[in-house]
């Protein structure tokens, strides 16, 4: 006996999407665990430079302003107000240029004869140029001392320099180095193959590559000399007294708040140096 089998009908309503769950805290730190640290390590890089830029409309109160007495521009209208500190300050500055030019120069030919050249020596060259670098400043600050005694060079401005370009000169060296490793040796040939000459491919084709190294490595020496304290107060005079130097002067008789404004004003600077170089960098690779 047959029967006739009903369609089934489906009754009922849709059935409904699943409810979003809600995320555990547990994971969403795990997850953003790395952006966290990183947020962290550089709010504690830039705290003391908050701190410096803050004290720097301070208002003097006594001889050590290490304390907050009230809100003052008293200190960025007179910068020169402290006895002694913008000349300190020019000279700093005046030796930190001819130190990264000199560094920047000697330092970008010796990358290229030891990032291109294979020469005799090559290996105990490139451990000197890394003695600088690991050598305390304490122990090379004394040596040089004792070199320019025995060579009968005089103390002050002319053995400072020469001393910052030595030892600036190694991390130059170690910068555009690592430039030159990165690049293509192709792209020179490609331009010989287009009639270029050693200058034409090296001027066309080469600088422009290496050039973000050789900038890097020239902020990074002047960075260097106008920071050093240890290295120039063995070789410096009571008549080249640097800023940095001005500076550990100023902690034990008195801190004016002049000093933060330079602090200020050197932080600035070199931010500014850095957002520009990464907004030029952003542009050329945008067009590229």
């Amino acid at each position: 006996m047959a029967t006739a089998t009903e369609p089934t009908r489906v009754t009922g309503t849709r059935p409904a999407s699943p409810a979003r769950r809600r995320r555990n805290p547990w994971t969403w730190l795990r997850e953003h665990v790395v952006a966290i640290v990183a947020v962290l390590a550089f709010v504690y890089l830039l705290l003391p430079n908050v701190v410096v830029i803050i004290f720097s409309f301070n208002k003097p109160n006594g001889r050590f302003n290490y304390t907050w007495s009230h809100f003052s521009t008293d200190a960025w209208t007179n910068v020169c107000g402290a006895p002694g500190m913008c000349e300190s300050l020019a000279l700093s500055l005046r030796i930190g240029v001819l130190a990264t030019i000199g560094a920047t120069v000697l330092g970008t030919l010796m990358a290229f004869a030891l990032g291109r050249h294979r020469f005799r020596g090559r290996p105990q060259t490139n451990l000197l140029i890394f003695m600088p670098m690991a050598t305390p400043e304490v122990v090379m600050g004394s040596s040089l001392l004792t070199l320019f005694l025995n060579l009968k060079i005089p103390l002050g401005t002319t053995a400072i320099l020469i001393a910052h370009v030595m030892f600036c000169v190694s991390f130059v060296v170690v910068t555009v180095k690592a430039r030159i490793a990165g690049l293509d040796p192709r792209l020179e040939q490609a331009a010989a193959d287009l009639y270029a000459n050693e200058f034409q491919a090296f001027w066309r084709v080469t600088f422009p590559l290496v050039a973000p190294g050789i900038a890097a490595g020239a902020l990074l020496a002047f960075s260097l000399s106008f920071d050093d304290y240890i290295i120039t107060n063995f070789n410096a005079t009571t008549s080249s007294v640097t800023f940095p130097m001005y500076v550990w002067g100023a902690a034990q008789r008195g801190t004016p708040v002049q000093i933060n404004v330079i602090g200020t004003l050197m932080f600035l600077l070199a931010l500014a140096a850095v957002v520009t170089g990464q907004l030029v960098s952003s542009r050329r690779a945008g067009r590229a």
